[in-house]
């Protein structure tokens, strides 16, 4: 990542740079792998996902990012034997909770393919029940080890929640609203106010806020993954994707706000 173009303060605190993995490492046998009789043998980018630990899947999620943002892809997994075999049966071996910006799509960004990754995205990335269900589907039935909460600079939401209300709008209006923006902004209100006092560039902090708020909620909101996690078969994490550089660096918890 350019580091030169984030404010200090945001540097030492909010993120770090993933390291780099080396793509051997993604050769990880798991339990359940497809029998021989299959068309070919996969590559070591495309063994089983079934079975792997949060950390291997992690692993494979920054292997992948090592090779997108150095502009070495190797496309894994988009063959038309890939495509048949999928077609049986999907074990992703992560899911990305990602921002629906054009310019974040997770499978690029990773470097990933047909059956890798479990994607849900929406305008800020944040939770509501048909977020949660999705998540728990693909823990509890598809077997995925890893959630990655993946926030972006110069988010669109981001920079809509932070624009001052209009003078004339009223939170206790009965008017029917033209569109559904204003629940964006809403929603993304408590990341906005929650950073508002921190030093830096304001967009930036509400993003990585927003990045905090919502990994807590994966498992706040969700006794079934809260359990997961408990027990070790399951991690949330934060994430930041640069737009300039490619590079997806892992976002620091944080303190969640005091009880009142």
């Amino acid at each position: 990542m350019n580091t030169g173009s984030l404010p200090m303060s945001r540097r030492g605190s909010s993120v770090r740079r993933i390291p780099t993995l080396l793509v051997a490492s993604l050769a990880l046998a798991a339990p359940g792998a497809r029998a021989a009789a299959q068309p070919a043998a996969p590559a070591a980018h495309e063994s089983a996902a079934k079975g792997l630990t949060p950390a291997q899947a992690l692993e494979r999620l920054e292997a992948g990012n090592h090779r997108y943002a150095n502009g070495t892809p190797t496309h894994p997994n988009e063959s038309a034997a890939r495509r048949t075999e999928q077609a049986k049966g999907q074990h992703p071996y992560a899911v990305i909770v990602s921002c629906a910006d054009s310019r974040v799509p997770p499978e690029i960004v990773f470097d990933a393919g047909l059956g890798d990754l479990f994607v849900i995205r929406t305008a800020g990335n944040r939770l509501d029940d048909l977020v949660l269900a999705s998540i728990e589907y693909a823990v509890q039935h598809l077997g995925t080890s890893l959630v990655v909460v993946l926030g972006h600079e110069r988010c669109g939401a981001i920079a809509a929640a932070l624009e001052p209300a209009p003078a004339h709008a009223s939170p206790a209006s009965s008017e029917p609203e033209p569109n559904h923006v204003p629940v964006l902004v809403r929603t993304l209100a408590d990341a906005v106010t929650a950073s508002a006092s921190m030093p830096g560039d304001k967009a930036e902090n509400a993003m990585l806020e927003n990045v905090r708020i919502v990994v807590r909620g994966v498992t706040a909101e969700s006794p079934y993954l809260a359990a997961r996690a408990k027990a070790g078969a399951l991690r949330v994490v934060g994430a930041r994707y640069d737009l300039d550089t490619g590079v997806v660096t892992m976002v620091q918890p944080g303190s969640p706000p005091a009880s009142k």
